[in-house]
């Protein structure tokens, strides 16, 4: 099991904090001395995860904070209040996310649910907190990609999916601008000589029921499976399936702009290493630069 490196004085947030590879990153990093903001959008599932974590390690630093990515408004009185408080940041963990919902259904402020919990949630809350990162010793943005980001087009003429819904493209969409956040902000502290750090990771074929975010999300998970996950394949546990992304959060060797995943078959499981961007990421080299530019125009009303 990967070790993670000691984390005493760093102060971190995580999103989707209540489960999955959220709740499992949250254990690992409060159990290596780091102070965990849990940003979660159920308060009350929250509070029984922190409950959870703190029986096993009462020395845990565990803070529960409301967020919904798939809503805005949240999401900039999250940062407000994040900017507000006096004690340094040092990481932000970008794991939240929803997966496939079988019907097109939209966020609160009109988004494709996928695009704008996945992207535009992280996305505003990356931009927004930035400036607190800059001033943190060794600060880092970690975002949470997935394999199926390979299967992953930028449909900028309908980048809400209001024709032809397709579930498993539309969420490989996001995951897909996903990285190319974390590619971007990359290239931006790297132009700006920034100490940040962008990394980037994905979980695998990790067994867990991803977190979902939405009033209206009633389906059975079963119907929620993308094609990949209906075949016999090489799945992990979430133990295993959350060490990329500890990795790219709290590793000194992590990279600036690089993305981490399982080495073994297919990329499915198997201990962390480098992993190669998806195709999708690397062909155009401005197609990171562009999502960046439509993004803060989509976000523009939140950002204030």
């Amino acid at each position: 099991m990967y070790q993670v490196p000691d984390q005493t004085g760093r102060r971190i947030i995580v999103t989707g904090a209540n489960s999955g590879t959220g709740k499992e990153t949250t254990r690992r990093l409060a159990a290596a001395g780091a102070e965990i903001v849990m940003a979660v959008r159920s308060l009350e599932r929250g509070a029984a995860a922190r409950d959870e974590l703190l029986a096993e390690n009462p020395a845990a630093r565990l803070e529960l904070r409301r967020i919904d990515l798939g809503e805005l408004a949240t999401v900039r009185a999250f940062a407000d209040d994040e900017l507000a408080d006096d004690r340094p940041l040092h990481v932000l963990v970008n794991n939240a996310g929803v997966m496939t919902p079988p019907k097109r259904l939209e966020t609160a402020d009109g988004f494709e649910l996928q695009f704008g919990s996945n992207f535009l949630g992280p996305f505003l809350l990356t931009t927004l907190l930035l400036p607190k990162l800059l001033e943190a010793d060794a600060p880092r943005v970690a975002t949470m990609s997935s394999g199926t980001a390979n299967f992953g087009g930028i449909r900028f003429d309908d980048l809400q999916w209001t024709r032809r819904y397709v579930p498993f493209r539309a969420y490989a969409q996001s995951k897909l601008a996903d990285t190319l956040l974390g590619i971007r902000l990359a290239e931006i502290a790297r132009q700006n000589g920034w100490a940040l750090r962008s990394t980037i990771a994905h979980p695998g074929y990790t067994r867990t029921n991803l977190q979902t975010a939405g009033r209206n999300l009633a389906y059975a998970p079963e119907q929620a499976k993308p094609p990949i996950q209906r075949t016999i394949l090489p799945s992990q546990t979430v133990a295993q399936g959350a060490e990329p992304l500890l990795f790219a959060t709290a590793d000194p060797a992590a990279e600036l702009g690089a993305y981490y995943g399982p080495s073994g078959w297919g990329g499915l499981v198997g201990p962390t290493h480098r992993a190669r961007l998806p195709r999708s990421a690397r062909v155009g080299s401005d197609l990171a630069e562009r999502l960046w530019a439509v993004a803060e125009e989509l976000v523009e009303p939140w950002r204030g």
